[in-house]
C-alpha cells in the first residue's frame, strides 16, 4: 500500500493551528494573526470548541494542556476537577450501586476546564480577557451551522430531554422539534454567561491580570458557583440508575478547587522524548507502550503489516491492564512509576507477547503497590443494557432504531495543537459537560461534566472515589522533544483509544519517515481488551477494530492469531491532530474523518 494522505499537509513559518472543528481553528488563527502567542490562541481555540462541539465538551467540563515555552520545559496545567466532598463510596453502595452512574448529577465533578484556561492565559498570554472571550461570545450569539453527529447525538436523547431533561429540551430542541443538520445555531444564555463574567471583571479593573483573577473568582465563588450549587441541590434528574437524583456538588467544592501546575511524566524513545500527564490520566500508558515496543524491531514491518498491528496492540492489552491495577491520583494513590516506564520491568512485561493474541487481562506484580483490576465482561453486566447510558461519544454507535437510547451517537472529544512565531507551542484535550451527560442549567446555557463515572466503588482500587481526588481521567495530550528540542503536539479525542490513536501516528511518523497528515489519515485501529473508563465499564476480551482499508490478507492474518476482529467503516477509527516545529518550518495536519477537523497555518 502506497502513501496515501486526502489532503496536504500544511505548512509555513508564521503559526499553526489544528483542532477538531475547522471554526475553533480559524479563531485560534485570528489571534495569532493579532499578534497574540500560542498561548492565548489556545484559550480562544478552548472556547470556541465549547460552542461549536457541545456533544463533546462544555464550559462544565475539563482540560489537561501541555505547554512548552519557547526555550522552556514543558509544564502540564491540570484542569480536571475534583469529585465533590460529599461523593464517598458508602453513599453509592446505600442507592444499592455497583458503579458511579454515567449520566446525570450524581457523576458530576467540579468543572475545571475554565479556571485551566484563566491559569494559561494569566501566566503564558498577552492578551486580555475580552480578546480570547469575544470570539466564543460571538459564536454563540449569532449561530454556528450544526454538523450531522451533533444532530445525532441530539436525537439520540431527544425523548429523555422531553420527558425529563426539560432544562436541556429548551436549548436543543427549540419548540420541541431536532434542528436540522447545517442550520444556524444558537447558544444565547451561554453566551450571556460569558459575558456577563467579562462586564463584571472589565468594571473589576482595567488591568489585564486582574481581570483574570476575577473572572476565576466569579467562576468559583460568584454567579456561575452559585447557580451550580442551586441546581445540584434543588433538582432530581433521570440517570443511567434509572431513578431520579439530585447531585452532590455544592458552591463550596468550587470555591476550594483551582487549576494547578505540575511537571510532566516523560520518557525516551530513539531520538524523541515523550512528555504526558502524572499518572491521574492515562497518558503514561502511551509512554509504558513505547517502552514495551522497544523490544521490537518494528522498522521490520510495514504500517499496514499484521505483525506490525498485532506487536502494539499486545502491548496496549499489557499497559492498560496496567493503568487499571497501579494508576490513580497522586495525591491519594502511591504509584509506581519509576518502576511501570523502567526498561527492566517492561523488557519483562514484553516476554508476555507471543505470535497469538492474548485472550486474558494481566496487570504486572509489583510488590506493596497496586489494587484489583475489575473486569466486567462486555454484555455480561446489569448495567449493561440501560436506557440511559452515555457511555463515551467516541466508541458509542448512532442508529436510527433507537432515538430514546441516551448517547447512542457516533462522536468524540475535542482537541487541538499550536504552534506560534516564536516556537510557543500548546495541545489540550478539552472535554465534559457534553450536551448528554447532564441536565442544563437555565441560567447559564451549559450543563456539568460526568467525568466521576471514572471511579471505582471499590477501596482497594487506586481508581477509587474519594472526595476531592481526581478521577483517572482519559484525557491525554501529547508533547515530544526531538534531539532535545521542542518538536511535536499531538492528540486525539477517543477516550480510552487516545493513547492508542496517539501511539499510532508516532509510530507511523518515527518509523516510516511519514508526514505529518500521512500519519493521520493512515488506516486505523485499536483495542477495548481492558476495562473500559466509561459506563458500564465493560471489557470486551480478545477486541481488535480494524478500518477496512487494512490488507485483506492482513485482516485475515490477525484472525488467525486469535483476535476478535471487526472490521469498521474505511473511515471511521482516528481524530488525529498534530503540529511541529522543525529547522524554523511549522507544520500540521488534521483528522479528515467525518470532514470536521482542520489544520491553518501560514
Amino acid at each position: 500500500m502506497g502513501n496515501f494522505t486526502t489532503r496536504p499537509e500544511i505548512k509555513g513559518n508564521f503559526g499553526v493551528v489544528t483542532s477538531t472543528h475547522w471554526i475553533a481553528s480559524t479563531v485560534g488563527m485570528s489571534i495569532l494573526e493579532k499578534n497574540g502567542n500560542a498561548f492565548d490562541a489556545a484559550v480562544a481555540t478552548g472556547f470556541a470548541l465549547q460552542v461549536v462541539e457541545p456533544h463533546l465538551n462544555g464550559p462544565g467540563g475539563e482540560v489537561p494542556i501541555i505547554l512548552a515555552p519557547a526555550n522552556k520545559n514543558p509544564i502540564v496545567i491540570c484542569g480536571q476537577g475534583v469529585a465533590p466532598q460529599k461523593a464517598k463510596i458508602s453513599f453509592y453502595r446505600n442507592l444499592g450501586l455497583k458503579i458511579v452512574p454515567g449520566s446525570g448529577l450524581l457523576s458530576a465533578v467540579v468543572p475545571g476546564a475554565f479556571d485551566a484556561w484563566m491559569l494559561l492565559l494569566l501566566k503564558y498570554g498577552s492578551k486580555k480577557l475580552k480578546d480570547v472571550l469575544e470570539p466564543a461570545i460571538s459564536i454563540a450569539t449569532n449561530g454556528y451551522p450544526l454538523v450531522p453527529n451533533i444532530v445525532n447525538t441530539i436525537n439520540s436523547v431527544k425523548d429523555l430531554f422531553l420527558e425529563d431533561w426539560k432544562t436541556s429540551a429548551n436549548i436543543y430542541l427549540p419548540d420541541n422539534q431536532l434542528p436540522k443538520s447545517g442550520c444556524l445555531f444558537k447558544n444565547e444564555t451561554m453566551a450571556k454567561t460569558y459575558l456577563k463574567i467579562l462586564q463584571d471583571s472589565e468594571k473589576h479593573s482595567s488591568n489585564r491580570e486582574k481581570q483574570i483573577e476575577h473572572a476565576r473568582k466569579i467562576w468559583k465563588t460568584g454567579f456561575v458557583a452559585t447557580s451550580i450549587n442551586k441546581f445540584c441541590r434543588n433538582n432530581y434528574f433521570l440517570d443511567t440508575t434509572m431513578n431520579k437524583n439530585n447531585g452532590l456538588l455544592e458552591a463550596e467544592d468550587l470555591a476550594n478547587w483551582s487549576a494547578t501546575e505540575e511537571n510532566p511524566v516523560s520518557y525516551n524513545y530513539k531520538n524523541y522524548t515523550l512528555f504526558k500527564t502524572d499518572f491521574w490520566g492515562q497518558g503514561p500508558c502511551f509512554l509504558q507502550q513505547l517502552a514495551i515496543l522497544k523490544n521490537f524491531n518494528l522498522e521490520n514491518y510495514t504500517l499496514t503489516s499484521p505483525e506490525f498491528v498485532h506487536f502494539i496492540i499486545e502491548s496496549t492489552k499489557l499497559a492498560f491492564a496496567d493503568r487499571e491495577a497501579f494508576f490513580g491520583d497522586p495525591n491519594f494513590v502511591d504509584v509506581p512509576k519509576e518502576i511501570l516506564l523502567s526498561d527492566e520491568y517492561n523488557q519483562e512485561r514484553s516476554r508476555l507477547i507471543s505470535q497469538n493474541a492474548s485472550l486474558d487481562v494481566i496487570p504486572g506484580n509489583i510488590p506493596n503497590f497496586g489494587g484489583p483490576v475489575i473486569v466486567r465482561r462486555k454484555g455480561q453486566t446489569d448495567e449493561s443494557f440501560s436506557k440511559f447510558d452515555i457511555g463515551e461519544p467516541t466508541s458509542a454507535k448512532f442508529e436510527e432504531t433507537k432515538t430514546n437510547i441516551l448517547g447512542s451517537t457516533s462522536g468524540d472529544t475535542t482537541h487541538f495543537d499550536i504552534i506560534d512565531k516564536w516556537g510557543n507551542m500548546v495541545t489540550a484535550t478539552p472535554s465534559g459537560g457534553w450536551l448528554q451527560s447532564s441536565p442544563i442549567i437555565p441560567e447559564l446555557g451549559f450543563c456539568l461534566s460526568n467525568r466521576a463515572q471514572m471511579f471505582w466503588l471499590d477501596e482497594n482500587s487506586p481508581a477509587s472515589l474519594a472526595p476531592g481526588k481526581r478521577p483517572r481521567t482519559t484525557l491525554s495530550p501529547s508533547l515530544a522533544l526531538k534531539d532535545g528540542k521542542p518538536y511535536m503536539v499531538f492528540g486525539t479525542p477517543g477516550g480510552d483509544q487516545q493513547d492508542q490513536w496517539s501511539l499510532h501516528f508516532f509510530l507511523r511518523h518515527v518509523h516510516f519517515d511519514l508526514n505529518l497528515q500521512e500519519c493521520i489519515d493512515a488506516p486505523g485501529f485499536n483495542t477495548a481488551h481492558f476495562p473500559n473508563s466509561f459506563y458500564p465499564r465493560e471489557t470486551d476480551i480478545g477486541s481488535l477494530f480494524l478500518e477496512s482499508r487494512f490488507p485483506k490478507k492482513t485482516i485475515k492474518n490477525l484472525i488467525s492469531k486469535g483476535h476478535n476482529v471487526v472490521v469498521e467503516d474505511e473511515w471511521s477509527l482516528g481524530r488525529m491532530t498534530a503540529a511541529s516545529i522543525e529547522d524554523g518550518i511549522l507544520k500540521a495536519g488534521a483528522n479528515p474523518r467525518f470532514m470536521q477537523g482542520y489544520a491553518i497555518g501560514r
